[in-house]
């Protein structure tokens, strides 16, 4: 293991490695769902151009971005559990998720985008009707000239 290594062990390295930025299983089943409702998307795609974050899945017509946020990563409120080994690194880290999250959402609508947060935890098929719902409402009250079956 590297000296500088954050991990408290080499097998901890190698599962955190592991972890997937995207395509992650929740992920996977929320696309599948939004799919299957007709709904056509970019995946982990920049909503403003001019800002080097992504989002899990972007609807550009609608204006309209997804996040699909782990709990350990995101520190979600009613599952985060802050590590015993290391713990100063991994607050701080989550942290620093926790801030950029928030400024992300806050740039995000005032660009005139609208936020949906989904935690993994969450019901996908559940989160799926609603921003199906959210993203068809914000296409009809749209401009003309909008991609209505485009994503």
């Amino acid at each position: 293991m590297a000296e500088d290594s954050w991990a408290t062990s080499s097998a901890t390295r190698k599962s955190m490695q592991a972890n997937k930025s995207r395509d992650t299983k929740p992920e996977l089943l929320l696309r599948r769902a939004l799919h299957a409702m007709g709904l056509r998307y970019r995946v982990c795609a920049r909503p403003l151009p001019d800002v080097r974050r992504t989002a899990d899945i972007v609807f550009r017509s609608a204006k309209v971005a997804v996040e699909v946020r782990g709990c350990f990563w995101h520190g979600c409120p009613e599952h985060y559990r802050a590590p015993t080994a290391n713990s100063g690194y991994w607050a701080q880290k989550v942290e620093r998720n926790m801030a950029r999250d928030a400024d992300t959402a806050h740039r995000l609508t005032e660009a005139g985008w609208s936020l949906t947060v989904v935690w993994e935890h969450e019901d996908l098929a559940a989160a799926a009707e609603i921003i199906a719902a959210h993203v068809r409402e914000r296409r009809v009250s749209s401009p003309v000239g909008d991609n209505p079956a485009g994503g």
